[in-house]
Order: structure tokens, then C-alpha cells, then sequence
């Protein structure tokens, strides 16, 4: 059985209008997780990332890097809400 986790991400740097988020969204549906995106007003990007553990490291790998337009600062990780959970229902981009 797979080890499943539920974790929110922040990240940090230059990240908005570059493409981060649909960048993120394409990033999690590769590897078949659910969960949510959005930029925030001090202008980092949060993400909700839910999934197979292994594909949760993964993508927090991926977002260290971001898409070619982004500078990347850093990539802050911490517990999930559990009222966030939507299990198995897409990844959205959130305005």
C-alpha cells in the first residue's frame, strides 16, 4: 500500500506572472495529485498538494526549480489542514 500525505507548500522568490501556478497544476496532474494553487498577496504561491508520498516529494523537488521564468528563493513546507482535503479531485488553480 502506498503511503499517502497531505501537506502546504509556500513558495518564495520571483513567482508571480511567470506561469508558476499552471506550471504547478501540469507539474501535479503528471503525477497524480490533487489539491489546489494560488498566488498570495506578499507575493509567494501557496499550494494544498495531496497524494502518494513519492509523488508529494516529488513535486516539492520540482517547485525548488519552478518554470524557466522563475527565481525561486525558497520552497517552505508544513501540515496540512484537513478541512482541505478533496481527495481524488483534481488540482485547481485558485484566483
Amino acid at each position: 500500500m502506498t503511503e499517502h500525505t497531505s501537506i502546504r507548500i509556500r513558495v518564495t522568490g520571483h513567482v508571480q506572472g511567470v506561469g508558476f501556478r499552471a506550471w504547478t497544476q501540469a507539474r501535479a496532474e503528471e503525477l497524480g495529485l490533487w489539491g489546489w494553487v494560488r498566488n498570495v498577496a506578499d507575493g509567494s504561491v501557496e499550494a494544498w498538494v495531496s497524494g502518494p508520498a513519492g509523488a508529494v516529494a516529488d513535486l516539492v523537488e520540482a517547485l525548488g526549480h519552478g518554470p524557466a521564468a522563475a527565481r525561486v528563493a525558497a520552497v517552505e513546507t508544513g501540515p496540512a489542514d484537513a478541512a482541505s482535503d478533496a481527495a481524488g479531485a483534481g488540482f485547481r488553480i485558485l484566483r
